[in-house]
């Protein structure tokens, strides 16, 4: 906990604007995921598809839509976005898994692998100053 503590002092002294713009695209991408998965019936089937017969796939469409668009309004503000990132992880995680399990697709591959990445950088580096959080610690 000591060595997170450490991680978050370093990050609130060195961030910088740009920064704080990959966490809003972030936040943003993963929002119109959430509407295109929602929207988009062709493209939720085609996934579906390629995992084979999951008994609770209404539980899945839900989750995965709901998440991606509350998690991604909580990114994009910067309100809890370590917490945020954490529900997104393995959402995006069997987005990355399903492109090895059925039709490689690369660009599906490539947005999944990148969203990753960041979500995970931003785990580390937590939602920065120009954000609802670094704001609330301030008011203390």
């Amino acid at each position: 906990m000591a060595r997170i503590r450490e991680l978050n002092k370093w990050a609130n002294a060195n961030t910088c604007i740009p920064i704080d713009i990959l966490r809003i695209f972030l936040g943003g991408f993963l929002l119109l995921k959430g509407v295109s998965f929602i929207v988009d019936k062709k493209y939720l089937h085609e996934i579906l598809n390629t995992v084979g017969s999951f008994g609770s796939e209404m539980l899945l469409i839900h989750y995965v839509a709901m998440a991606h668009m509350a998690g991604g309004v909580m990114i994009i503000i910067g309100f809890l976005t370590r917490w945020s990132i954490w529900v997104q992880l393995p959402i995006l995680f069997g987005a990355f898994m399903i492109n090895f399990i059925g039709e490689f697709n690369p660009s599906d591959f490539v947005q999944s692998m990148l969203a990753f990445a960041t979500s995970v950088f931003f785990i580390f580096f937590g939602s920065g100053k120009h954000s609802v959080d670094y704001y609330l610690k301030m008011q203390e």
